[in-house]
């Protein structure tokens, strides 16, 4: 009886600290609240046209410039259907810039960050010789138009 009484102890013991070890909110990487770039993908997809709003967690794995834009992506291929584009205004690029002391696309490139925002799929159309083709892809964007949007984990 006894036995049995410390192994039914231990055992609530063991699941009581298994409960209290639950991630708290930005607590760690896989926070649950943050949402992740294939999620991002996902969700975006299915709510075309509208976007999904929320705090989206990604490791900056490339960066490109267009038209005075940075671009902070997810996957090493922008193309990738799995990637996530931030894409920074140049009002933000350049807030970003003073708070990193370096342009944004080498500052951030290899860093984890969180990034509020709206995620939406964005028509990637292909040029010929300088005109738009009928033949497109999509891409998942975040717009960041405040360098408060983008926190550095």
């Amino acid at each position: 009886m006894n036995k049995q009484f410390l192994v039914a102890t231990f055992v609530a013991a063991v699941l009581a600290g298994c409960a209290g070890t639950q991630p708290q909110p930005g607590a760690d990487p896989g926070d649950p609240s943050w949402i992740t770039p294939q999620q991002a993908v996902m969700s975006a997809a299915e709510a075309a046209p509208a976007g999904v709003d929320g705090t989206f967690a990604m490791t900056v794995q490339a960066t490109g410039t267009q038209n005075g834009r940075i671009y902070l992506n997810s996957e090493r291929d922008y193309r990738d259907q799995r990637n996530l584009t931030v894409a920074l205004s140049p009002r933000a690029a350049a807030q970003l810039a003073q708070r990193l002391r370096e342009p944004p696309s080498a500052g951030l490139r290899g860093e984890d960050i969180l990034v509020r925002g709206t995620a939406r799929r964005t028509t990637i159309y292909f040029y010929a010789n300088g005109r738009m083709t009928d033949k497109y892809y999509y891409q998942t964007h975040v717009d960041v138009t405040d360098a408060d949007q983008v926190t550095i984990r």
